[in-house]
């Protein structure tokens, strides 16, 4: 099985209107040389919507440091998640101060040349390399579904007073209904990010930024740079994977 060495960078920012930061970024590399990509967007206030994020990034990296046989892996997503989702839910049914929080993930799994894309609501992950520039997710929100299903056209979901509204979150419900797909995997570079990048920063202005000769933290700190220029109206997340060569294992 061909394994991919590459670079990576990831970070976080509070933004300039935001009073904290509720979402979490990762980018790991396990003993199997498999990469995860993951960011979450907190929801539900301070101390909810950190600790909702916090935790399912975490245990998610922790799951995924701790794997060592890599098989089933899309199962293995998925029962990951779900176990998460429950796990955020039963603190919030316990804790008064946490009742009402979730979170969204994006979450991208590469091994060997596969790579499994899990989306919880409205973060997104892209791909890019080889003169291509893709989004693999899709917007988990009210006003997409609108839009995929006919009712509005694509120019109203920026205008749009609930453009916001979630269709889907982690935490939120005893079970979660979790968008994963598995796709091939040639070495392209990904980026997963919160919607206080997008939101932002157009699509083509975050093509410009990522297809540079720059390594990924500058341009992670760019795309930030970039957001809070244009307003910084929420919290940022960020995290790059670029494959530099792939090699046999």
């Amino acid at each position: 099985m061909a394994s991919f060495e590459g670079n990576f960078a990831f970070d976080t920012n509070q933004g300039r209107v935001r009073l904290s930061n509720e979402d979490q970024a990762r980018v790991v590399v396990n003993s199997n040389k498999d990469v995860l990509l993951v960011v979450c967007d907190g929801m539900g206030g301070e101390k909810k919507g950190d600790y909702a994020s916090r935790y399912a990034c975490s245990a998610l990296v922790d799951a995924f440091m701790k794997r060592r046989h890599p098989w089933f892996s899309k199962l293995w997503l998925y029962h990951v998640i779900k176990s998460i989702n429950r796990d955020i839910y039963s603190d919030s049914q316990k804790n008064p101060l946490y009742e009402g929080m979730g979170t969204t993930m994006i979450a991208i799994l590469i091994e060997g040349k596969r790579m499994i894309v899990a989306n919880i609501g409205d973060s997104r992950a892209y791909s890019y390399g080889f003169g291509m520039f893709e989004r693999l997710s899709e917007d988990q929100t009210y006003v997409d579904y609108l839009y995929r299903t006919g009712k509005i056209e694509e120019s109203e979901t920026q205008t749009r007073s609930d453009r916001h509204m979630l269709m889907n979150a982690l935490g939120i419900f005893p079970s979660v209904s979790i968008d994963i797909v598995s796709k091939r995997y040639i070495g392209q570079s990904l980026m997963c990010c919160s919607d206080g990048l997008y939101n932002l920063v157009s699509e083509q202005e975050i093509r410009q930024a990522l297809f540079t000769d720059d390594r990924p933290e500058v341009k992670v700190s760019s795309l930030i740079a970039q957001a809070n220029s244009n307003g910084g109206s929420d919290n940022i997340a960020i995290a790059i994977w670029e494959a530099a060569h792939d090699q046999n294992r």
